[in-house]
């Protein structure tokens, strides 16, 4: 379970980290049992690590070389286990996840972990289930949960859910959503209005735009409405350093939605990249992140073995190996099934 919400305010900026303590594994599974491999404890265990390497792209590139070295330190810091990692490169996309999960089972992957990708995952997931393996996905989307499907990564759920908690008990009783007009964005979306309704909050209801640069401007002023006439006190954004959000920090504040009338809070890693800490739009804000202390222990043990820092996001391979790591200490040859 996730740990309760602690609020500090960084050193170098005045946005709020609330700090969360992920679990091993966090999955939304249907009804059923019998899912997955039995597998042989005395024995290496073939572990098949699905990565978004071969993309082209030097960003995309970077990480998922981070994700393969957090798997394998994770290989190595398990104990009472013994797994034997192969990995797999996915581009990025569905139809190459969905060959690449075919590849591993044929060199006798009893699990899959990866990929980072929603769609990718899902195609991993279609691909493995007909020979009744586990997907353990890096995505965040609980869409393509289910089934032999598990999602690893903290979900907007979780997320939304902790942000408006933490704003009630700060007295913030009325919260908005800001979203994209695609899949992610309906996610967060409907995610912050689950979490008003569980947390006892007024959910004064979202705005969402098209999602491009003329798409975000345009929505601006429909959000200066909406919070202007609902007396809307939090705010809560889904996009990310890569999307709107540097757009939203910037109009948001010169249209008068500034932090000391609305608190902004960000279903997304606002310190990705560290810069956007920075940004004076976002000053006042809140934001999530995964236990500080462990983030800290990975940081150090993944430079001293490898000589950088890990992509933030790389944490996220290792707690999957971690998790098939401590399933299989048990000794139970059902340790992959649920």
């Amino acid at each position: 379970m996730l740990s309760s919400v602690v609020s500090k305010i960084s050193k170098t900026t005045k946005i709020g980290v609330i700090a969360l303590s992920l679990p091993i594994l966090s999955a939304c599974v249907e009804p059923g049992g019998g899912v997955g491999q039995k597998v042989d404890t005395t024995k290496p265990v073939k572990v098949a690590l699905l990565i978004p390497a071969g993309s082209g792209n030097a960003q995309t590139e970077a990480l998922a070389k981070s994700l393969e070295n957090a798997a394998r330190l994770a290989v190595s810091d398990i104990k009472g286990a013994q797994i034997d990692l192969k990995v797999y490169a996915t581009a990025g996309n569905a139809a190459q996840a969905a060959n690449a999960t075919k590849a591993a089972i044929r060199d006798g992957a009893k699990i899959i972990v990866g990929p980072l990708f929603a769609e990718a995952a899902n195609a991993a997931g279609i691909a493995a289930k007909p020979k009744n393996i586990n997907v353990l996905a890096l995505s965040n989307n609980t869409n393509i949960a289910g089934g032999n499907v598990f999602v690893l990564g903290n979900t907007f759920d979780n997320t939304a859910r902790r942000l408006v908690r933490y704003g009630m008990s700060k007295g913030l009783r009325s919260v908005a959503a800001v979203g994209a007009q695609n899949a992610a964005g309906e996610i967060a979306i409907e995610a912050v209005r689950k979490a008003a309704v569980a947390s006892g909050a007024k959910y004064t209801g979202s705005t969402s735009y098209v999602f491009s640069t003329q798409g975000v401007v345009g929505a601006v002023s429909a959000i200066k409405n909406q919070v202007n006439s609902t007396g809307t006190q939090a705010l809560v954004l889904s996009s990310n350093s890569a999307g709107a959000l540097p757009v939203l920090a910037q109009l948001l504040p010169e249209n008068g939605i500034t932090s000391d009338r609305v608190k902004l809070m960000g279903l997304t890693r606002w310190n990705i990249p560290a810069e956007t800490m920075k940004n004076p739009g976002l000053q006042g804000g809140w934001f999530t992140l995964p236990d500080t202390s462990s983030i800290s222990a990975f940081r150090g043990r993944y430079a001293a073995q490898y000589g950088t820092n890990p992509h933030p996001l790389a944490g996220i391979a290792y707690d999957g190996i971690a998790a098939v790591g401590a399933l299989l200490a048990t000794k139970s040859s059902d340790a992959l099934t649920r």
